[in-house]
């Protein structure tokens, strides 16, 4: 096994925690992820690292030039690297099994880290405001506790637990505090824990983000919290987007697509460029004229004064929600004239009238691509469905419930010097 600082990923969704701690010089023992399409992303992403490091990257280009299928691709690396991501759901009932598939991997040697959050719904205020119960019996909230289970099994010096702001104000059935309980459970399994809520754009990410980072460190010691030094992204989003080719509703492909010319060297010192592979999924969704109205109207305000649409203000022809006392902001503009975007959140599968491209000659909604360069996932990140073809959907959903690249990898470069 690698000497590198090991770690293995609960919850990973589509990797961007744990792709900021490879960045970091850290070695993923296994993921365990219960979305099968966010699983594919990960054994793809697993297969590029390999691939990159064995000097292979031609194939990881034919599989991203539909020269190859993703099966073929998987054959190009070694099977145990593929199962490695492990496609369940993390319960009472299948911890056994994860947990007999971890100490294969391991083989007898130690586990150095624990990272990873669970679903973030249970404890979002949006989440809880829009559940008629406010998520009480929902068992997500619980799920804690299996993660202070994979703590007292491996014993891993830290752990990195990461998560919505909204947990810090959501309360149990009693009126109890979720953090309190989880500080509690994870002190019980052997682990002080520092927390602080961290904003993505503060370390580098052009997107305003933020999240409850929490830290465990085996032992009752204090003062071990890894934050990094804050970095503000010195660069404005369109510079972000600009050299993405410049498509309409409606048009794009998900394959390769061609870069223009770049002026930023943040991009390629962020790690997102990379002009030595395809870029994929730079496809915009099709809208109707009348959304396509609503778009040019949001924009132009946002150019003319910096003025956020609201619905309410719209004329009568162009209202089709029946509520028009809550959302009013629900066609949102991604400021291109600002360093950071506003939030990218899962709800972008659903609908793209809450990210509008900055540029109204385009006049539509974030494309998949666009909207993972505001995670900071690298060019090369393919986001995979369950079927093998690429559609938007997953895609959108795996980038909105990510934790951004930079970010993760700022944590993670902070941690190995507390090491």
């Amino acid at each position: 096994m690698s000497s590198e600082l090991s770690f293995l990923d609960l919850f990973a969704g589509a990797g961007g925690l744990s792709e900021g701690f490879i960045r970091a010089g850290f070695h993923p023992i296994a993921h365990v992820e219960m979305d099968a399409a966010a699983c594919f992303t990960l054994r793809t992403r697993m297969a590029y690292h390999w691939l990159r490091r064995e000097g292979q990257e031609e194939h990881y280009a034919a599989y991203l030039e539909d020269r190859m299928s993703r099966s073929e691709l998987y054959s190009r690396v070694p099977e145990e690297l593929i199962q490695s991501v492990i496609n369940d759901e993390i319960a009472e009932a299948t911890l056994t099994d994860i947990f007999c598939q971890i100490d294969k991997r391991l083989g007898g040697e130690r586990l150095d880290l624990i990272i990873g959050g669970p679903p973030c719904q249970t404890y979002s205020v949006i989440g809880r405001a829009r559940s008629q119960n406010r998520m009480k019996g929902d068992k997500r909230n619980t799920l804690y506790l299996f993660y202070a289970e994979f703590l007292k099994r491996y014993e891993p010096a830290y752990f990195v637990f990461e998560n919505v702001p909204g947990l810090c104000s959501a309360k149990d059935e009693e009126g109890n505090s979720y953090l309190s309980r989880m500080q509690s459970v994870f002190r019980d399994a052997g682990y002080e824990t520092e927390c602080k809520v961290l904003s993505a754009n503060d370390y580098g990410v052009p997107q305003s983000r933020k999240r409850v980072i929490l830290v465990g460190k085996k032992g009752t010691s204090s003062g071990f919290y890894p934050e990094p030094q804050m970095c503000p992204p010195e660069i404005f989003v369109k510079d972000i987007l600009s050299d993405l080719p410049p498509i309409k509703a409606g048009e794009g492909d998900a394959g390769p697509c061609d870069l223009n010319s770049c002026e930023s060297a943040w991009l390629y010192g962020a790690g997102i460029r990379n002009d030595g592979l395809p870029v994929t999924l730079h496809q915009a969704r099709y809208n109707n004229e009348r959304d396509l109205e609503i778009y040019r109207r949001a924009v132009t305000l946002w150019e003319d004064g910096q003025v956020r649409l609201k619905y309410t203000d719209l004329p009568d022809e162009l209202k089709t929600h029946r509520n028009r006392e809550t959302f009013v902001n629900r066609f949102k503009v991604v400021a291109g004239d600002l360093p950071f975007s506003h939030t990218v959140v899962a709800h972008i599968a659903m609908d793209g009238h809450y990210y509008i491209h900055p540029d109204i000659k385009q006049n539509r909604s974030l494309t998949p691509r666009e909207a993972a360069r505001l995670q900071t996932f690298p060019d090369d990140y393919y986001f995979e469905s369950e079927s093998g073809k690429p559609y938007r959907t997953p895609a959108y959903r795996q980038i909105g419930n990510a934790v951004p690249v930079i970010l993760a990898q700022k944590i993670a470069e902070k941690l190995r010097e507390n090491w």
